[in-house]
């Protein structure tokens, strides 16, 4: 009986450790990508590539400046790649002056080229139900949503950066 109390014991001892160690390459795998993320910023600035801030690198690549929310100040983008990454703080909406409404995940990513940002995670619009946001794009005073049709709007309504409302999920 003693030994069977072992052999239980054990795996269960050994289950819960393995748990616990799993977590632990969690927690170091993400310190490893937040202390990446800090050392690729300080290696730009010693090289004296600073950062722009987000509203600038929009303009340049011919897009809205206010797109994102104000407080959508923290990004990455891989000029190689056009891979654009930008995070903001909390879920969101932003209302824009033409009525519309953008909601905002923590995370958005897409592809940033001159004019458009395609492939887009993590923004959704509301026609009628809130709708996934695959594209944008611009040409002219015009801004074109793509959620599963196209949606034109006046570009200047999208050039002020404005707050995001929280909300409570995505």
């Amino acid at each position: 009986m003693d030994q069977i109390l072992n052999k239980v014991g054990s795996y269960w001892l050994g289950k819960k450790a393995t748990k616990e160690i799993d977590s632990v390459g969690d927690d170091i795998n993400s310190l490893t990508n937040s202390i990446g993320g800090g050392t690729k910023w300080l290696v730009n600035k010693l090289k004296g590539k600073m950062q722009k801030p987000l509203p600038e690198l929009l303009k340049e690549y011919d897009m809205a400046a206010g797109i994102f929310p104000r407080d959508a100040t923290n990004y990455e983008f891989n000029e190689e790649t056009g891979k654009l990454t930008v995070y903001i703080p909390s879920i969101c909406e932003v209302g824009y002056k033409d009525s519309s409404v953008l909601r905002f995940s923590t995370t958005v990513t897409g592809y940033l080229e001159k004019g458009k940002l395609a492939d887009v995670e993590g923004i959704k619009t509301k026609v009628m139900i809130w709708v996934k946001v695959t594209s944008i794009s611009t040409d002219r005073g015009k801004i074109h949503f793509t959620a599963g049709m196209k949606k034109t709007r006046s570009r200047d309504a999208y050039e002020v950066l404005r707050d995001g409302v929280g909300v409570d999920k995505f």
